[in-house]
């Protein structure tokens, strides 16, 4: 089916970026936030409607944990796009301290700042168990913990005992993420834009979606659902070039299911040798929804993609160990989804 036949084409809708602040072998922390940044400015320059950062812990290869210092960092760097959270995990914090956190980014960059949250831990159990104090905290509790978030933000709540100075009364965009069906029912119960993980839970992307959109109840946020889907897409001049440069991303991969994370390493010619047969089975699984070849190429799979999901927007997540072939893989998105 073509676009024509749905009547949704690729520049009918926003692309995002999804970014970890990748470290990369032989690279440094300090290297990995001034790729986000050269990356942040490039993509307000093509026009990409928001720059998410995601929350991660523990994780040798990934930079973005203080996630909230980390988008006033990029907010600063930039003038216009949107910039928020890919997302907050909430069960790590108080939900005071986050509604303080972005009631000051909101404060310092109005109207540019967004709150995506989610409940899984982002990182491994003992990780957990430093962040949240219990090893039963499994975010069991999301829901009202999202509710007294929602009540530090709202208008009403100076006459509340607890106050968010600054938070209350800010108009913060709240947005839930998922990779299941979880935030899915919670974000159509409470009328909420939804986030979900497509990039890396492809197989539960279309009951999540049916979810959504099937039990959504209007809201004062939105009369009707809004759905943002993730992608990895891995974009370059030639095929050949993108497979290889799509292999830094698997190789991270095969590394979280062995169990031994580690920086992003450089691409290789052939994966062959690397992982068995069984260890690429998973992995390609799990990266199913990834789009990887030339522009032309890349915007058939994007519009495909479109087809199936019906998605409002997509967030690209590009985990490309060479930071000029990443910015060339995001120009070549807004070049063939006509942002450029």
């Amino acid at each position: 089916m073509n676009a024509d036949q749905h009547g949704k084409k690729l520049s009918d809708i926003s692309f995002s970026v999804l970014d970890l602040a990748s470290i990369v072998e032989g690279g440094t922390v300090s290297g990995a936030f001034k790729n986000t940044i050269d990356l942040a400015k490039h993509a307000e320059q093509w026009n990409y409607n928001r720059f998410w950062v995601a929350e991660h812990h523990s994780m040798p290869g990934i930079a973005s944990s203080a996630t909230s210092v980390l988008i006033g960092y990029v907010a600063g760097k930039t003038e216009r796009i949107r910039v928020g959270s890919g997302g907050i995990m909430l069960p790590n914090h108080a939900p005071l301290v986050i509604a303080e956190q972005f009631g000051t980014l909101e404060a310092m960059y109005p109207g540019r700042i967004d709150l995506g949250l989610g409940r899984a831990p982002g990182s491994d159990q003992y990780t957990a168990m430093a962040l949240r104090g219990d090893v039963r905290n499994n975010g069991q509790d999301f829901p009202e913990q999202l509710a007294q978030l929602r009540s530090y933000l709202d208008a009403d709540s100076k006459h509340n005992r607890v106050r968010a100075i600054p938070g209350e009364g800010q108009d913060i965009p709240i947005w839930l993420l998922g990779s299941s069906g979880f935030s899915a029912a919670l974000s159509a119960q409470l009328g909420l834009p939804f986030s979900f993980a497509s990039h890396f839970s492809p197989e539960n992307t279309q009951p999540a979606l049916a979810r959504y959109r099937n039990n959504f109840q209007p809201s004062d946020v939105l009369d009707k659902p809004y759905v943002m889907v993730g992608v990895n897409v891995f974009a370059a001049d030639t095929t050949d070039e993108a497979q290889r440069i799509a292999t830094s991303y698997q190789q991270q991969f095969l590394n979280l299911i062995r169990n031994t994370p580690g920086q992003l390493a450089p691409p290789v010619d052939t994966m062959e040798g690397i992982w068995t047969e069984y260890e690429k089975a998973i992995v390609m699984k799990q990266l199913n929804a990834s789009i990887i070849g030339n522009p032309e190429e890349v915007k058939e799979q994007l519009q495909t993609f479109l087809d199936e999901t019906q998605a409002d927007e997509m967030i690209i997540n590009s985990a490309i160990y060479d930071q000029n072939a990443r910015l060339r893989s995001y120009e070549i998105i807004a070049e063939v989804t006509g942002m450029k």
